[in-house]
Parts: structure tokens; sequence; C-alpha cells
């Protein structure tokens, strides 16, 4: 077998394993002794939202497009599933006509990788500590947004974030799926009634207009922040008083204290 190095190894490996998938792709994998220097500190650090419409949304106001890589390539797909249906089953032409299908499965697969490689990597060199939502993927794909939570790939994404944060001595902190935290108003802690997923837009009591994404990452970053502190046993200050009853939102109903702190 061939083999093209991009890069030397850090060490002798101690053994190789070599697989081959379905695509006919071979690939080695080599264990070897690594050291990993951990990044130079930072002052920063940033929340972020995870959505479907922007991938991510960050505290400091970046929207992150969706790839919609699938999407992107389903016509391709499509033309390739329906080839290998016409295939006899058993022949030479149905075996070429599989390996096709799988390559272009392989190919959203690689490319979907490398997105999320290259986004968690810039996050975790320039933060030093990074929040996000601890989401429920698992019942997201129970319902009819299913292809498109699968397409967006969070976990990967997460799971990125969270070993490189480990390997260069960084913070990742995952916040309570449960916390309001788009409804919630991060100037002054109120909390809004009931919002439409189609609202991106609201107003707080207090005067502040609300970009929905940003509000919500900002307070992800101030959730983060207070349990970081919480976990090292320091002093949390308790979140501002709540607005009156009755008062007009954009959603008018009941508001109540949050339980984040504010920025």
């Amino acid at each position: 077998m061939t083999v093209r190095w991009s890069r030397s190894l850090p060490s002798d490996p101690s053994s190789v394993t070599v697989v081959k998938d379905a695509a006919g792709r071979c690939f080695a994998s080599f264990v070897v002794e690594t050291s990993h220097q951990p990044l130079p500190e930072t002052d920063s650090e940033i929340g972020i939202g995870l959505g479907l419409t922007h991938f991510a949304i960050t505290s400091d106001g970046r929207k992150v497009a969706n790839p919609r890589i699938l999407r992107r390539a389903a016509k391709k797909l499509r033309k390739a599933q329906k080839a290998l249906s016409r295939k006899e089953k058993g022949s030479a032409n149905r075996a070429k006509a599989e390996l096709k299908v799988a390559r272009a499965h392989a190919k959203v697969t690689d490319t979907r990788r490398d997105w999320a490689h290259k986004l968690s990597t810039s996050l975790i060199r320039d933060n030093q500590a990074v929040y996000v939502e601890n989401l429920a993927v698992s019942g997201m794909v129970r319902t009819k947004l299913a292809k498109s939570v699968h397409d967006a790939g969070w976990s990967q994404f997460v799971g990125m974030l969270e070993y490189k944060a480990a390997r260069y001595g960084r913070y990742l902190g995952k916040i309570d799926r449960w916390s309001p935290s788009s409804k919630l108003c991060s100037a002054c802690g109120t909390i809004a009634g009931s919002m439409p997923l189609n609202v991106w837009s609201w107003t707080c009591p207090c005067g502040t207009t609300h970009d929905r994404g940003i509000n919500a990452a900002i307070n992800i970053l101030a959730a983060g922040r207070a349990e970081r502190l919480n976990d090292c046993g320091a002093q949390v200050r308790p979140g501002p008083v709540p607005a009156q009853r009755g008062e007009a939102v954009t959603h008018p109903k009941p508001t109540r204290q949050a339980g984040i702190s504010v920025l």
C-alpha cells in the first residue's frame, strides 16, 4: 500500500490499524505518544447559541451561517441512489453504483467534519472560555426537524469543542437546556412571555430591543460565567428585580424573576 505523508509522526507508533470504509478508502490509525502545549491565555470569553437558521450566534454579535451541507448535496445523492436502484442485484454494475453512493455520502461527512473543525478551532484559539447550551439532540431527531438537525451536526461540533478545550487549556461550559436564554432580557433580567420560534426580535419593558439569537448567546455567556464562579466557590451577583406584573412586552404575559446573573 502506498502512503503519502503530509507530516511526520511525533514519535514511533506502538501500533497501526488499517481500515477500509464503505467508500473504498483505506485509513491507517497510528497509536503514538503526543504532548500538547496549552495555548497562551486570553481574557476573551464567549457564549454560543446553536440553531438551524444560523448554525451559531455568538455573544459578540457574530452570526455563522448554517452550511446545510447535506441539503446542498441532496440532488447528487438522489441521482446516485436512483441509478443504484436500477442496477441488477449481484451484478458488477450494482457494486460500482453502491460505491458511488458511498463516496457521495462520505464526501458530505468529510465536508461537514472539516467545516466543524475549522469553526471549533477558531473559537477555542480565540477564547479562554466557551459556553454552549446542553441541547437534547436525541429528542430533536424525533421531530419534523430531524433531517435539519442531523445535517447541522451539533453533537459533533460540541464534541470537538470539548476535546480541543481539554487539549489546549481552555474551558468549555455547558448550560442547562431549560434555561430561558432567548426570552430573558440580558439588560434587566425580565423574562418575556410565550415567544414563537418565528419571532426574532422583541422589546423588553425596560426599553431594550433584542435580537433573539444574540440575546440568547449573551445570556448563555452570563449563565456559564455564573456556574463557573459557583464551581470555584466565588460569590455570584444576583440578578436584578424583574419588571412589575402587567407591564407590556412584545408578547404580554406575566413576568418572573430570572435565575441568571446579568452581565
